[in-house]
């Protein structure tokens, strides 16, 4: 039985942060490429916005809820994912693997800005098909909220705790997590109080880095570890060899 992978690509690997919807088709197109020759058996990709809808989320004011005023933002903001999704749905077809674009707005719930309930049935049905669900960031309807963002980062850590995935990977900008210029290789929910986090320069309605670890340690807290890592080292992580990133260690209860 192959191995289930789920593939994180944040949003600053795919779109330049500081541009409007800047998608970077040569590192996508890389991407693929490594997908296509690793070919890591049963895989779950889920990416971020980017420059692809945090824009339009912060815009439209969509983080502190949508109502009548605001409710344009829904459409703008999701169209705006949709276009990165099908560019790299589009990217990874034309290498040969087997990719569907799934938009978390068509089934996501959520309840002040976190999501409680995201069908994944259809995902594992794909997956034994041998078809790669590709996921992404998004609004999806909020019962406190009206609707808010739902971060890449939460749907990995949504899915990776109900999945039984059993190898979970960021692929990032920066080739860890970083405490002032070092890689921290390791890190447990009980070591977060000593290590510095930094934010991002540029606008991200779902917190950063500091997002981005929050929610892989919920994940470590119900037993599942994490790989962050720099996107040129997407081989080695694929092939099981070190990739100089950061372990977020999760421990069996």
């Amino acid at each position: 039985m192959s191995e289930k992978v789920l593939l994180k690509l944040g949003g600053s690997v795919i779109t330049d942060k500081a541009g409007e919807c800047a998608i970077d088709f040569d590192r996508i197109r890389f991407i693929s490429r490594q997908i296509s020759e690793y070919n890591p058996g049963s895989l779950l990709i889920v990416h971020g916005a980017g420059s692809c809808g945090h824009p339009e989320a912060h815009r439209y004011h969509i983080r502190s809820g949508v109502n009548v005023e605001n409710r344009e933002g829904v459409y703008v903001t999701h169209q705006a994912v949709r276009h990165l999704n099908d560019t790299i749905v589009t990217a990874l077809r034309g290498e040969g693997t087997e990719a569907v674009g799934i938009s978390p707005l068509a089934g996501g719930f959520a309840d002040n800005g976190r999501l409680v309930n995201f069908p994944f049935r259809h995902l594992e049905r794909m997956s034994e098909l041998g078809i790669v669900p590709v996921l992404h960031g998004d609004v999806v309807m909020d019962s406190t909220r009206g609707a808010c963002i739902v971060s890449g980062d939460q749907l990995v850590s949504y899915l990776g705790a109900r999945m039984g995935v059993e190898k979970i990977g960021l692929a990032t900008d920066v080739p860890g997590l970083l405490d002032g210029d070092l890689v921290v290789p390791e890190i447990t929910p009980e070591m977060m109080d000593s290590v510095r986090i930094g934010e991002s320069a540029h606008t991200d309605v779902t917190g950063g880095m500091k997002g981005k670890i929050g929610e892989l340690l919920e994940l470590a807290r119900h037993g599942v570890s994490s790989h962050i890592f720099h996107v040129s080292r997407l081989g080695d992580f694929f092939d099981g060899r070190p990739h100089g990133g950061t372990i977020v260690r999760g421990e069996k209860k």
